[in-house]
């Protein structure tokens, strides 16, 4: 045993008999208390009430078979709240720092307001199904839900593994995660990739062949800097981009911290020449990776009528919106109303654009995910897998060109 079942109701009587006698607890409170040492080498004990004495010797024998496996949870620790364990969690968890505010404000706004005061030790599948039901009425997006719960299951195998608490509630098998929801992708056409192209002011029309040309994303576009691009080897690096933390914009890795080369087509490289000469390119200086971090300076080719870096919120409402609109992407926006939501319009269409277009020529998946900087192509794959020429395309492809190269000889239409 790992311990001992103290008795609080008797004694041994000391004179020597081996008699029971009560003592001054008799009748009063819980009579049995489990006692052991626990592998931090201090006693830890629970108690039970009269005539449980076997369960008592139940729950020792099954505290020494857990610490014997290393599944042991001390009873004290798993006393913490949802809401202490994760705030601490959150502030050591690595990563980029948009990725722990972002987890930070989730958690604040829809786990601690309903399981944010539940013990650790106390939590079963039950709390975790009835928080997921009740956030369908608080956050309509079933993505955005999933990211949620996916946010607290982290948390929760974090305290798993620091021994707080034996199994994740989030992984019960009666749990139903929200479904991803990702939309199928409909990549724009040509023509819509160069009527919005036309339609943006001519300071920032440029930033379109960076996009659909290269696949950069909207942070690398912005970020852009001259001695990224090799004009005459037909290479453009993506070595950063620039992004906002806490209201302040700040040069950092891309994302995932993933720097990449991406082949430079010659009309892209025509493009952001041509955009040089009437635009040159500006140096700006910003922090490193946090709004407290060392500043670096980076001649961005794309600048403001200030010249000063790209604001994302205004480009996309100012600037790009209204060129939806006029190429046709979009409704125009009401008199005195700004233009509705098109999340699925944003920056990021150029890069499903440009993964059409490569997929199209026949380019690999593992190529395409490491153009756009994707950590695993197997979500390159998924993504995308709609949009690559079926099995079928290709035989009438193949056997088309045979035919087609085969017929000024004559002997095919006999």
């Amino acid at each position: 045993m790992a311990g001992h079942i103290q008795d609080r109701w008797y004694r041994t009587n000391p004179d020597g008999t081996g008699r029971p006698v009560k003592t001054e607890r008799y009748g009063t409170g819980l009579r049995y208390r489990a006692r052991y040492i626990g592998p931090d080498g201090t006693e830890k004990s629970k108690s039970f009430p009269d005539r449980q004495k076997r369960l008592a010797e139940q729950w020792l024998a099954q505290t020494e078979a857990d610490m014997m496996r290393g599944h042991y949870v001390d009873p004290r620790a798993a006393r913490i709240t949802f809401r202490q364990y994760a705030e601490r969690w959150v502030k050591s968890h690595t990563g980029e720092i948009n990725s722990r505010e972002a987890a930070e404000r989730r958690l604040r706004l829809h786990a601690y307001p309903h399981i944010g005061t539940r013990p650790l030790g106390s939590f079963k599948p039950e709390h975790i199904r009835t928080w997921i039901s009740e956030l369908e009425k608080t956050v309509p997006a079933e993505s955005h839900r999933r990211i949620i719960v996916g946010t607290v299951s982290a948390a929760m195998s974090a305290a798993v593994d620091d021994g707080l608490i034996s199994k994740n509630p989030c992984r019960a098998r009666t749990v139903q995660l929200p479904k991803p929801g990702k939309p199928r992708v409909s990549p724009w056409t040509a023509q819509q990739v160069f009527a919005v192209r036309a339609a943006l002011p001519a300071r920032v029309r440029a930033t379109v062949d960076p996009g659909a040309g290269c696949g950069l994303r909207q942070g690398e576009i912005f970020g852009l800097s001259l001695d990224e691009i090799d004009f005459a080897g037909g290479w453009l690096t993506v070595g950063h981009q620039l992004k906002r933390i806490r209201g302040k914009h700040v040069f950092a890795l891309p994302k995932g911290g993933k720097v990449r080369d991406v082949p430079l087509p010659p009309a892209v490289a025509s493009a952001l020449r041509a955009h040089m000469e009437a635009f040159p390119a500006v140096e700006v200086a910003l922090p490193w990776r946090t709004p407290d971090g060392p500043i670096v300076a980076k001649r961005l080719i794309f600048t403001g009528s200030s010249s000063e870096h790209i604001r994302a919120s205004y480009f996309n409402d100012f600037m790009w919106k209204p060129a939806l609109s006029a190429a046709g992407v979009i409704a125009a926006a009401e008199q005195g109303n700004r233009y509705a939501a098109a999340r699925e319009h944003g920056m990021h269409a150029l890069r499903h654009f440009y993964a059409s277009v490569l997929l199209d020529a026949g380019e690999n998946i593992r190529a395409l995910s490491q153009y756009l900087g994707h950590a695993d192509p197997g979500f390159t794959l998924r993504t995308y897998t709609h949009l690559m020429p079926s099995s079928e395309g290709r035989t009438r492809k193949a056997v088309e060109s045979v035919y087609q190269a085969s017929r000024p000889l004559g002997g095919l239409d006999a």
